[in-house]
């Protein structure tokens, strides 16, 4: 735990194994002293959902929203991905001392990837009449590079922390064909969104224009 954390901050601890039993091993409950942002946790639950322990910092994008001075306002239901691909819903309230001064924050970051699988299998099964799906048969998918790669992860069908290499590999063939990395920019793009690093998106290439 840091040095010196106010006994304000030290009140909310109790509240963060509490919250994480109460909704299980998906949801992550951390506290944040900010006296020092590099060793910020005070207590934490479940922090395997994000990979972290006691004395760990905030996640980069909270981090970010702290020096930034974006702490005017509690940041309620936003998303993000874990560094393996987990879908995440978050909460970041922030903790102000008598002065009205912010000097931490309460996290929430519950891992909604299974949800997100059951939310799929659920659809397709409540499915009752065909829909319009011309998707595969047109190559009029907007120009921007982001909606060219989601509408691929989208039709493989699973949160990205869940796909093997092969389907991977199977949406990097799709997006080349559809010459998405003519697009500059767009390797370093897919690889921080499939999880895997540039290199990797060139091996895959590599694969796929030897079998042609």
């Amino acid at each position: 735990m840091p040095q010196n954390v106010p006994e304000i901050i030290k009140r909310y601890i109790p509240m963060v194994k509490g919250i994480g039993q109460t909704f299980g091993s998906n949801c992550e409950v951390v506290l944040h002293y900010f006296g020092d942002l590099q060793d910020s946790i005070v207590a934490i639950e479940n922090g395997h959902v994000t990979g972290r322990s006691l004395g760990s910092p905030m996640t980069e994008y909270s981090l970010k929203q702290v020096r930034k001075g974006n702490t005017n306002e509690d940041i309620i239901n936003y998303t993000g991905k874990s560094t393996d691909g987990r879908v995440l819903k978050s909460s970041t309230m922030f903790i102000k001392d008598d002065e009205g001064d912010v000097i931490g924050c309460f996290c929430i970051n519950f891992d909604m990837t299974e949800l997100v699988v059951a939310k799929k299998v659920l659809s397709e099964i409540m499915t009752i009449s065909g829909e319009d799906k011309d998707a595969e048969n047109t190559n009029m998918i907007n120009d921007v590079l982001s909606d060219i790669v989601q509408k691929n992860i989208d039709d493989a069908g699973k949160p990205i922390a869940y796909l093997s290499k092969e389907e991977k590999v199977a949406i990097v063939k799709k997006l080349d064909v559809q010459g998405a990395f003519l697009i500059k920019g767009a390797i370093d793009y897919v690889a921080k969104v499939l999880c895997v690093s540039r290199y990797t998106i060139y091996n895959y290439l590599d694969e796929i224009r030897i079998e042609k």
